[in-house]
């Protein structure tokens, strides 16, 4: 016959790895989503350095003297969407080269005739101007349009039109 300590202490062992157990799966699976999401994040990465990299050829210059005509948004994929580049503003790439939204941005910042607000841009656009998180594309386009010069972006974060 089998002592009721020893049983006891086989009994408390067994739970003690049984919760071990469930510890470790669970870590497991937190591994396992963590190592997915950067392979995602490798991925996009990868395509967004595609992208970067066709833009910077792109906006070279040409080594043939004749002006290019004016580029299309060209379309891009990331993350499996398809999305329009926004070319750097040049002497041959004119405002009909932006995706529509991009144009609209533009004709809105130019109309104020100062320094223009994103909330004040997200008002003329219909956005709900209220909810931070409505703002924040918008802002992203903003500065997307300053950083390929079609706009300025000031010290106090407002945008103005170039000229």
């Amino acid at each position: 016959m089998v002592d009721p300590e020893v049983r006891e202490r086989i009994a408390a062992r067994r739970a003690e790895l049984n919760g071990l157990e469930e510890q470790l799966v669970k870590r497991l699976d937190q591994v396992r989503a963590e190592r997915n999401e950067l392979a995602v994040a490798e991925r996009v990465l990868a395509r967004v350095s595609e992208q970067i990299a066709g833009e910077r050829a792109a906006s070279a210059p040409a080594p043939a003297p004749a002006p290019a005509p004016a580029p299309a948004p060209a379309p891009a994929r990331v993350a499996g969407r398809a999305v329009l580049l926004v070319p750097h503003r040049g002497d041959s790439v004119d405002e009909t080269a932006l995706p529509g939204d991009y144009r609209r941005i533009l004709v809105i910042v130019r109309a104020a005739g100062g320094p223009v607000q994103v909330r004040a841009v997200g008002e003329e656009l219909g956005l709900q101007v209220e909810v931070r998180g409505k703002l924040e594309p918008l802002r992203a386009k903003l500065v997307k349009l300053a950083d390929r010069g079609w706009l300025h972006k000031r010290g106090d974060g407002k945008f103005t039109a170039r000229l």
